[in-house]
């Protein structure tokens, strides 16, 4: 981490692409992405991504982001195959063309402390759509007061597995789109767990990309067609 004062961070695990700035913890500017009408962007999530990061800086009156950007922190997955690849280059792109660390941060973690309103401490369920009816999920112990997110290795649940009524009875609350805390992950999020997110260390920039959480679903009708893995 150097001594300039703003942490840039990206969230692609979903549709609803998002970008941060961050000053201590303290959002400075955000961007939700959006489609033209305002719908949820399902092409173009690149081209949408740079111009959302060039407003953010241009709302903070950054114009040279090498003398301000300090890090990037990026929402590590899992969730959508290309969403997560594109905010995964293009924030590996920033953190090698800005000359600063990269940081990565489960996605299932930003759902719960990127909240709007903020979500109180405490645990949850926190769910993202993993296609064929199934949900990734995560137990996240949320501590506000603290800054930070404890989280169970994440996993993949049916929508049979999610007794709701059973987690609320032990105080456990489920978070993900369409369930009890109807939300996303967001790089907001990113705010409120800056300081053990860079206290976790950065990643190896060469070498790191998201956590998908499953193979894309066009690598999986490749290899049904063709009865073999895809790649060695």
């Amino acid at each position: 981490m150097t001594d300039r004062p703003y942490t840039l961070a990206l969230e692609g695990a979903t549709y609803q692409g998002s970008v941060a700035l961050i000053r201590g913890a303290r959002v400075v500017s955000e961007r939700t992405l959006r489609a033209d009408d305002g719908s949820l962007p399902r092409a173009g999530r690149g081209e949408r991504l740079m111009p959302a990061i060039a407003e953010c800086l241009e709302e903070a009156g950054i114009r040279r982001g090498r003398e301000a950007i300090g890090a990037v922190v990026c929402g590590a997955g899992p969730g959508s195959f290309t969403s997560l690849r594109v905010a995964g280059s293009v924030a590996k792109g920033l953190a090698a063309g800005y000359g600063v660390d990269l940081y990565a941060v489960s996605s299932l973690v930003l759902a719960v402390t990127g909240a709007k309103p903020p979500l109180p401490s405490g645990e949850y369920v926190s769910l993202l759509d993993a296609m064929r009816g199934e949900f990734f999920a995560a137990r996240i112990i949320f501590n506000i007061e603290q800054g930070i997110a404890r989280t169970d290795q994440v996993g993949i649940m049916g929508q049979d597995d999610l007794d709701e009524p059973g987690l609320a009875a032990h105080g456990v609350r489920l978070i993900g789109p369409g369930k009890t805390v109807d939300t996303h992950p967001h790089a907001r999020g990113v705010a409120p767990i800056l300081k053990s997110i860079l206290a976790a260390g950065p990643v190896d920039l060469a070498l790191w990309e998201p956590d998908y959480g499953r193979l894309a679903e066009a690598q999986v009708r490749w290899e049904a067609t063709h009865g073999r893995p895809l790649t060695p």
